[in-house]
C-alpha cells in the first residue's frame, strides 16, 4: 500500500514555497515522479489504484500529460485495458498520436495529484466530447479536492490535507520567500 512514508523515503514530499500546476501556492509539493521513478512502486501504485477503480468497469484509462503518464499506464496495465494520454500542445487538451475514443467507451481518468481538479475536469470534458462515458477518476494523492469538484466518482491512494493559497493570500509571498515552480504547466 502506498503511504506518506513512501513519499518521504523517495524524497517525493518537498517543502518550501511552490507554485502548483493549478496556480495556487503551497509550502509542500508532491513530486510524484520521484515516487514513480521506482518501477516496483509505480507498479504497486497502479495495481492499488486499479483495484479502487475496477468496480466502475473502465475499458480505457486516459491521463493528462505529463503528471498522469506513468500512474495512468500502470493503472491501465493492472486493469488490462488500453491507455491513452491527452496533451496540451496549444494550451487545450487533445488526443494526438492516433489516440481516439469511441462513443460509449467507459473511461477512467487517472492523474498523479488532485488539487483543484482542473486538469482532470478538462480531460473528462475531452473524453465526453468524443462520446465516451467517464465512469470515474483516480489519483495517487488527493490534496483536498473539494467534494463535488469532479462530476464523476473519485478514488485516491492517499489523502493529505496540504494548504494551498492564491498568490494574493500566500503567507510565503508576504514573507518574500523565493518561489519554485516544479510542475509541468509553469516555467520557473
Amino acid at each position: 500500500m502506498i503511504t506518506l512514508q513512501d513519499f518521504i523515503d523517495t524524497e517525493a514530499l518537498l517543502t518550501g514555497h511552490f507554485r502548483l500546476s493549478s496556480g495556487l501556492h503551497s509550502d509542500k509539493y508532491l513530486q510524484c515522479a520521484r515516487l514513480l521513478m521506482w518501477p516496483a512502486r509505480a507498479e504497486a501504485a497502479g495495481r492499488e489504484l486499479a483495484e479502487k477503480l475496477e468496480e466502475n468497469g473502465p475499458a480505457v484509462v486516459v491521463s493528462p500529460a505529463l503528471g498522469g503518464l506513468i500512474i495512468g499506464h500502470e493503472t491501465a496495465r493492472a486493469l488490462n485495458v488500453p491507455f491513452l494520454f491527452a496533451e496540451r500542445p496549444e494550451g487545450v487538451f487533445q488526443l494526438r498520436r492516433g489516440f481516439r475514443l469511441n462513443p460509449g467507451d467507459r473511461v477512467a481518468v487517472v492523474e498523479d495529484v488532485f488539487t483543484t481538479g482542473k486538469s482532470t475536469r478538462e480531460v473528462i470534458t475531452l473524453c465526453e466530447s468524443a462520446g465516451a462515458d467517464v465512469v470515474g477518476a483516480g489519483s495517487i494523492v488527493d490534496r483536498g479536492l473539494a467534494a463535488g469538484a469532479l462530476p464523476v466518482p473519485t478514488r485516491s491512494l492517499l489523502s493529505l490535507s496540504v494548504p494551498a493559497w492564491t498568490e494574493a493570500n500566500c503567507p510565503l509571498c508576504r514573507e518574500g520567500r523565493p518561489i519554485d515552480s516544479p510542475g509541468s504547466r509553469h516555467k520557473p
